[in-house]
């Protein structure tokens, strides 16, 4: 017997909204309440019904105006992402497994039809939907890498199903495999390039460019010229059906022309409103929680001597308005030793607030402080750390453009670059 759907289901059911707690709290409502509109023991309320069409029409415009569809695997919090949808992309998949991530990731995309999937070895390729695009800051792992005359011998399969198998680029090469989108994105840190002793990248090339079949190029960026902040990155570009496009060609500004990191810390003169618990007072200087305690001050100094009289180079990185950082790490949340901003010659460092390094990684422009932080700081630090420097992203996917929206018309075209 068919189930007759209330006005409140049906149009729950259209905008793809699971009946839960989440849905209750983002409505208003108690899902107790929800429970009796889908079961039409009580009509919904009329700014309901007008929320849901609004959330429906509103999908229905993005889907419309979309010039390509990509999916963000690995996500984090959507810095890979952040670069492609200024394009007019559409995000169609989304997996990323650490929860906290998840949280942010969600909170400043809430438009998404889609749910953010968690463990991406356990998602059967068939469920993914179709696309032009694949991002992904996959993780790196070690390979197993036997020559193929070995494995002939021996019986056994050989190619990426062999040598990358129980490793998370896999899985990557398996969606590309299936999917054949135009497109790929592929991030990861600078020792990539030496991991295994260069093994590592030699079965990814390999995988990509033989088994695959893909134009591959490879580029290292320092973020530098675009952010306030040394920070190297490999980036790995693939499109199936053109030898034309070239990543070196992309042009990013000297290392030594880029910004300083005045720009992006909070100016505490009262230009800025209050955010949160990251500042206080009237003009919104930086909260007292981020400044290094005289027993960690003293602990760091005395680590840096040590060393130094060691001839090592470990120690902090103590920084003013006009310089640069060094790379933000997902361990910034111990001690915030690689990136302490000075308050004085008799004042205790400081760490950055949360905000600032949002604007450091380009989630926020400076000054502004519109990227959502769901999150505690310390799981803040973290998903910052391993983040993207997203001006970077953006970009290596204004370079990709051309050849990304080659079916677009030149109208179309000239709109999403701006």
């Amino acid at each position: 017997m068919q189930k007759m759907l209330t006005e409140f289901s049906r149009l729950r059911e259209l905008a793809c909204l699971p009946l839960d707690e989440k849905l209750a709290e983002e409505l208003g409502y108690s899902l107790r309440t929800l429970y009796r509109w889908e079961r039409g023991e009580q009509a919904a309320r009329p700014v309901v019904i007008r929320n849901l069409e609004g959330i429906i029409q509103g999908r229905k415009t993005a889907a419309k105006e979309s010039k390509f569809r990509f999916i963000d695997l690995f996500a984090g919090i959507g810095g890979l992402r952040r670069g492609f949808e200024q394009l007019g992309g559409e995000c169609v998949f989304t997996s990323e497994w650490n929860k906290y991530a998840a949280q942010t990731y969600r909170a400043n995309h809430p438009g998404d039809t889609h749910e953010i999937n968690g463990d991406i070895t356990e998602v059967a390729v068939e469920d993914i939907p179709s696309h032009d695009l694949l991002l992904a800051g996959f993780p790196c792992q070690p390979f197993s890498i036997a020559g193929v005359s070995k494995k002939n011998s021996l019986g056994r399969a050989h190619g990426f199903q062999d040598e990358t198998q129980g490793t998370l680029f896999f899985d990557v090469a398996r969606i590309i495999e299936h999917h054949r989108p135009k497109a790929f994105l592929l991030e990861n840190v600078k020792n990539l390039v030496s991991h295994d002793k260069g093994r590592t990248m030699e079965v990814i090339l390999r995988t990509l460019r033989q088994e695959l079949g893909y134009q591959v190029q490879t580029r290292v960026i320092d973020a530098r010229g675009l952010v306030p902040q040394h920070r190297e990155r490999i980036y790995i570009v693939g499109f199936c059906d053109t030898n034309q496009f070239d990543l070196q060609e992309l042009a990013i500004p000297h290392r030594d022309e880029g910004p300083r990191l005045g720009s992006i810390l909070h100016p505490e003169d009262g230009t800025e409103a209050l955010d949160g618990h990251f500042t206080a007072g009237n003009i919104a200087r930086v909260s007292e929680k981020y400044f290094l305690s005289d027993k960690l001050w003293a602990y760091l100094r005395n680590y840096a001597a040590k060393h130094k009289a060691k001839g090592n180079g470990f120690g902090y990185g103590l920084v003013g308005p006009d310089d640069v950082a060094r790379t933000l790490s997902a361990r910034y949340y111990k001690d915030g030793s690689e990136i302490l901003i000075r308050r004085g010659p008799r004042k205790n460092p400081r760490r950055l607030t949360p905000r600032e390094c949002a604007r450091l990684m380009g989630f926020d422009a400076p000054g502004q402080s519109d990227f959502k932080i769901p999150v505690s700081d310390t799981q803040a630090y973290k998903q910052f750390g391993n983040s993207v420097a997203v001006p970077v992203v953006e970009a290596i996917a204004r370079h990709m453009s051309p050849w990304l929206l080659e079916d677009v018309d030149e109208e179309q075209k000239a709109d999403a670059l701006g």
